[in-house]
């Protein structure tokens, strides 16, 4: 049994490589690689893939850190910024889509019921998916990842309510009753993990931290035991793994939690979508094969319009709306879960649970194309999609006022420039999409613009060539370029200052016209040296050096960019 197992994990391990290393030369999607190599090595091809449930197992780890890495990267505060959008984007996008899907489904002759539940299922979106897709890009931190975060998880919850209600609802061997006691014993719970974090693990981490591999171990058993008990009380332990790490984002060490899970959750990730793509049952294809490829437009094409109409009118721009549409252009496993449930219950078919498969398939592919080339793609569609934007946008600054200078970024870094601008007069903007800096900045009477430094259209609207001083802490290379294409004008123009972390980048900056490129990195190690040149030459006493460091870091502590525990440490 032990050598049948390392011989199948051996060869996933081998062709999975082969496969990312050709998805690599073709310039595609890893995802798609990882998809194929489960084709291969199921029962379509080789069939060499026995071990099912050991590698299903694998797969839910990989699930579980992929959501708890998330987590890690939001805030509690993000319920309270998207919850609004969140609701009404996921509620509505199901509600029409499933209402369009129907409407399909009984014009090609399918019967009422089958009909439901195909185009019910056709609603949800993948959160795994899309997730690995934004995360992949490094789009976590941008205002559309923020808001898809919020409705994906919304969609999930409802399709948890149905995967609870339907068998309740027909073969009544339960009440809704029961249903919502369910759902009170998780948001109970949710709100007792929250608590603990908040007055128990912040005081406990400063023990955590001494030991890297201490953190790590106490992490990963936070993670995987609250997924655990989300499971126990019936929920999904996508949703408890999500919690868990949503909470501990509260710890200021949640960065380095963060990057030590990285490679245990891309490898894990590997095996979930291995499996996926193993589990690929097509039948009889050829009977669906049209009714599967016009729901999968529908899929790919209706789902981002739908979205886009919901938050045009919400007042995003298109850009932000287009991308967060791309993110609704696949169906979801809960959608083969539901479909499948169908089956079992005797409401669809066999063959259309091959069809919703085959279309699951088809919109994978199709959607990872579509998230991972948005900017390329809203570059060709910008002209067309200007009837889903409201004249006046809730990302719009004042078109009437220009400034000297210019922050695109305000926290972490961005804050020194802040200080520094206020202190030496001038007018000042700060650019930024992230509440918890733009709450900070009203408080402060900092006139500031919420968007997409990523957004053509809105950079163009901040008249970046009238500035004085246009200062990017965006890390982004691209979106730096962008920057200074629309500060310069055959290279004059405002003096443009921008953040890199490679010696590449720097350069590339530089020959793009930008003034000085910071590279944070290379800056701290000098600025370190500098403080121990002084301990050696001057004897300065290292006391009044830490007290100096110890206030600045209560200051930013303050101002939100990280949470007060430096009392700990003096």
């Amino acid at each position: 049994m032990a050598t049948g197992l390392f011989t199948e994990f051996g060869l996933i391990l081998i062709i999975a490589s082969f496969m990312s290393l050709l998805m690599r030369l073709l310039r595609q999607p890893l995802i798609i690689g990882h998809i194929l190599t489960g084709l291969v090595v199921g029962p379509l091809v080789l069939n060499v893939l026995h071990s099912g449930e050991i590698f299903k197992f694998f797969g839910e780890i990989g699930i579980a850190f992929l959501l708890f890495t998330v987590g890690l990267s939001l805030n509690p505060r993000i319920l309270k910024d998207y919850g609004k959008v969140a609701l009404i984007s996921g509620i509505g996008q199901v509600v029409i889509t499933s209402l369009t899907g129907l409407g399909i489904l009984l014009l090609l002759g399918f019967s009422l019921v089958s009909s439901v539940y195909i185009s019910i299922a056709l609603a949800f979106s993948s959160t795994i998916i899309i997730l690995k897709l934004i995360s992949d890009k490094g789009d976590l931190e941008k205002l559309y990842a923020k808001i898809a975060i919020g409705f994906l998880l919304v969609q999930d919850l409802i399709a948890i309510v149905l995967l609870f209600s339907i068998p309740i609802i027909s073969v009544k061997s339960g009440s809704l009753g029961d249903l919502t006691l369910l759902l009170g014993r998780a948001v109970g719970f949710a709100i007792m993990v929250f608590l603990f974090s908040r007055y128990v693990l912040v005081r406990l981490h400063a023990s955590f931290e001494r030991s890297p591999e201490f953190l790590f171990l106490a992490s990963a058993a936070w993670g995987l035991g609250i997924a655990l008990i989300f499971r126990k009380i019936g929920m999904s332990i996508e949703a408890g793994a999500l919690i868990a790490g949503v909470a501990l984002s509260l710890l200021p060490s949640r960065e380095e939690i963060h990057s030590k899970f990285i490679p245990i959750r891309d490898f894990f990730i590997v095996i979930f979508f291995v499996v996926l793509g193993a589990e690929i049952v097509l039948g009889d294809w050829q009977t669906f094969l049209f009714p599967a490829i016009l729901l999968s437009l529908m899929v790919l094409i209706l789902n981002p319009v739908i979205m886009m109409m919901i938050l045009g009118v919400m007042g995003y721009r298109r850009k932000t709306s287009l991308q967060t549409g791309f993110t609704v252009a696949q169906i979801s496993e809960f959608s083969l879960i539901l479909v499948a449930l169908g089956v079992s219950l005797g409401h669809v078919t066999n063959e259309e649970l091959s069809m919703v498969t085959l279309i699951g398939i088809i919109t994978i592919f199709g959607s990872s194309y579509l998230v991972l080339y948005s900017d390329w793609w809203y570059r060709i569609l910008r002209p067309y999609i200007k009837i889903f934007e409201r004249k006046q946008p809730i990302e719009r600054p004042e078109e009437n006022k220009s400034y000297d200078f210019v922050l695109i970024g305000g926290s972490r870094i961005g804050s020194d420039f802040i200080d520094m601008f206020r202190n030496n007069g001038g007018n000042l903007l700060v650019v930024d999409h992230d509440p918890e800096v733009v709450s900070w900045l009203e408080t402060e009477r900092i006139d500031y613009e919420l968007g997409d430094a990523g957004d053509i259209d809105f950079l163009d609207s901040l008249k970046l060539k009238t500035a004085k001083l246009v200062v990017s802490t965006v890390p982004d290379f691209d979106v730096n370029l962008l920057i200074l294409e629309m500060s310069l004008t055959e290279g004059r123009g405002p003096t443009v200052m921008a953040v890199a972390h490679s010696i590449s980048n720097a350069l590339g900056l530089y020959e793009a016209g930008a003034s000085y490129v910071i590279l944070p990195h290379f800056l701290g190690g000098k600025y370190a040296s500098d403080i121990a040149l002084q301990f050696v030459k001057a004897a300065r006493d290292v006391s009044e050096i830490r007290a100096e460091h110890v206030h600045e870091l209560e200051h930013r502590a303050r101002r939100g960019h990280e949470h007060p525990v430096v009392e700990r440490y003096r």
